[in-house]
């Protein structure tokens, strides 16, 4: 166990205001009332342990899902205080579980560093809880109080005894379904993968993590910390020198930062704040990138390497096969909302830079031939840049002097409200055939690829960009791509990508999910991006038929019309049904089902599809060999 001197008692807990607030406007407190939040009930429990391995206290995290999805996260810290708060009269665990902004994040003395900061974490979670219990080992006692829905079931009280030394706090509760509606329930491999991302930036803590309601567990602990994390990234890539490393303490505020070039086209760069992942970057992030970008031109100029012709590299120029991972430590951080996906404090910037601007120019003067094929790296991107923006630009100015005309076999919709359209995006002739005969002209259009698009993850934008089915897509859609991408240009609400139930089908709508994660990444992050769901049975019987969508679907009506004389058939693509058959299954949005594509976490996304569509054989071949006996359907 780690030891701790600093004080933590009630009267470092202090109170800012109360809780109904957050039952009547979840999104304020934990980001609305989608998948995404419930996680983030989670992250906000588990985020108080790391608060507390972070002031040194703690060494040792339990989260475990029941099989109800109830949530137990256990530590081995100080335990919440519970002796009486001066000012308000009441056991200080109650404080902090029912008052909004209590908690020991805001004097400065019981937390030097915390991800919590608000203060709202364990409380919010409370009030969007339908129960919720916590037991609290301190002083040799154990501790318990129960709620409902954010209320005390009654006091504070003692249920045993421990050890002096044995400390820590244990929290078990269940969401409450009147406010997550629906079929939500936790996903075990988007938390394992904040997990993972949070033993990463805590060096030498466990967490242990445990889904009672598939078996599944998983332990993470990084002796290595953000150097292991850029070395779990790149293991499927070809890395150009080792891992560069900066640690340092700049006023009070602790910065990090681990840096790896590889010889892939894209960029892999995550920012931390207090051990939380900040999705929208910030001024550490800001910080890295200039830093890198100054250092790699300023070198290259010392030594030649840039013709006094040449103009220096732009950002896009030395980002192209950086992995890079800026954790920043900070007693005051500034985000630009509760679910503190942005950091905001100015003076980070500058210490960022400065640190590993410092780092960094000192390792590419000691290693000149790493130095070397880094700045061709960003030499060779800089003249795919400009050829892409060429290429880009003939794009443009060919569709406007053919006054923007959509690609020829392109079926529009006549509705022009981008919110009430839909984008079919399809395989071949047949089934594009079938799909424009039985859609809804009014606000379906239908986009038929002809073969299989490029694999964009090993192309660059300017081999893209002359791809005849990708500039079809480009100049549907309306959006630009890649840098000049924007949104608002979208010509439809819901692109739909229908590709068949084969393997040929998978592939292709594996390579438009590449192409799409990684050119057009807002698309997904907005919710325009869905897959369809075609029927992968026909079942006839007397004069009536239904579609099964899947095994399991089809032997459950199957067997409830046992008996009956049924004539089963097994669609192998979506050319096989008549328009009316597809317009009934797959695209009337009274029957169909559609899935949205979501990014649960880019770095996993990331790397998946660099492993499944990247250069590296080995890994996909082991992926393959790993998951090959769950194959099903596999079509020879």
């Amino acid at each position: 166990m780690a030891g701790n001197n600093t004080g933590y008692d009630a009267k470092d807990i202090q109170v800012l205001e109360g809780l109904e607030a957050v039952r009547r406007r979840p999104g304020m407190y934990v980001g609305g009332t989608d998948i995404k939040a419930l996680h983030h009930l989670i992250y906000e429990v588990v985020d108080n342990s790391i608060d507390e391995a972070l002031a040194g206290a703690c060494d040792r995290i339990e989260i475990v899902i029941h099989p109800d999805s109830s949530v137990t996260v256990e530590d081995n810290g100080r335990g919440i205080p519970v002796d009486t708060h001066p000012e308000i009269g009441k056991s200080a665990l109650e404080v902090v579980m029912t008052m909004l902004h209590a908690g020991g994040k805001f004097g400065g003395s019981s937390y030097k560093v915390s991800g919590g900061l608000h203060g709202v974490g364990v409380s919010a979670v409370n009030a969007l809880s339908e129960w919720c219990e916590v037991e609290v080992k301190r002083g040799g006692k154990v501790y318990r109080q129960s709620y409902r829905r954010g209320y005390p079931q009654g006091p504070v009280e003692v249920i045993g005894k421990v050890k002096e030394t044995d400390t820590g706090t244990r929290t078990t509760f269940k969401f409450d379904p009147e406010i997550f509606q629906g079929k939500l329930d936790y996903r075990f491999d988007t938390l394992a993968q904040r997990f993972r991302e949070m033993a990463f930036v805590t060096r030498g803590v466990h967490i242990h993590f445990m889904d009672e309601r598939s078996d599944r567990e998983m332990t993470f602990y990084f002796e290595g910390g953000i150097i292991s994390f850029v070395r779990y990234l790149n293991r499927n890539r070809n890395t150009l020198h080792p891992v560069v490393f900066v640690e340092k303490n700049v006023e009070g505020i602790g910065i990090e930062a681990a840096i790896q070039y590889t010889d892939a086209f894209t960029e892999s760069v995550y920012a931390f704040a207090n051990t939380i992942n900040t999705v929208d970057g910030g001024t550490h992030l800001t910080g890295l990138r200039s830093a890198i970008t100054r250092v790699i031109n300023d070198y290259a100029r010392k030594n030649g390497l840039l013709k006094d012709s040449d103009p220096n590299f732009t950002g896009e120029d030395t980002r192209e096969g950086l992995t890079a991972i800026i954790s920043i430590k900070h007693p005051d951080p500034q985000f630009e909302s509760q679910t503190k996906v942005k950091l905001m404090n100015p003076e980070v910037q500058t210490y960022v830079q400065q640190v590993v601007g410092e780092a960094f120019s000192t390792f590419l003067e000691e290693n000149p031939s790493a130095a070397k094929a880094i700045v061709q790296k960003c030499l060779t991107s800089a003249r795919a840049r400009d050829a892409a923006r060429k290429a880009r630009d003939l794009v443009i100015r060919k569709s406007a002097l053919e006054s923007l005309t959509l690609p020829g076999k392109l079926a529009d919709c006549s509705e022009r409200d981008s919110t009430k359209t839909e984008l079919y995006i399809v395989e071949g002739d047949s089934a594009g055939g079938s799909a424009k005969q039985g859609r809804d002209r009014h606000f379906q259009a239908v986009l038929p690829l002809r073969g299989k698009i490029l694999n964009t993850e090993r192309a660059r934008l300017d081999k893209i960009l002359s791809n005849n089915e990708v500039k079809a897509l480009i100049s549907a859609l309306g959006t630009g791509i890649g840098d000049s991408f924007d949104l608002s240009g979208l010509r439809y609400g819901r692109i739909i990508i229908m590709t068949d139930a084969d393997v040929d089908g998978s592939h292709i709508r594996t390579l438009l999910l590449t192409f799409f994660f990684r050119y057009m990444q807002p698309l997904i992050e907005e919710g325009h991006l869905y897959i369809a769901q075609p029927p992968l049975y026909r079942i006839a019987y007397k004069n009536q038929v239904r579609y099964a969508y899947s095994e399991a679907e089809k032997d459950k009506i199957l067997k409830e019309l046992e008996g009956e004389k049924v004539t089963l058939q097994r669609y192998k693509g979506l050319g096989e049904m008549n328009p009316q058959q597809l317009w009934e299954t797959t695209m009337n949005p009274e029957n169909r089902t559609l899935l949205l594509v979501t990014i649960e976490d880019a770095a996993e996304a990331d790397r998946t599809f660099n492993m499944l569509m990247g250069a590296a054989v080995p890994p996909r071949r082991k992926f393959i060999q790993t998951h090959a006996r769950e194959v099903r359907n596999l079509d020879v």
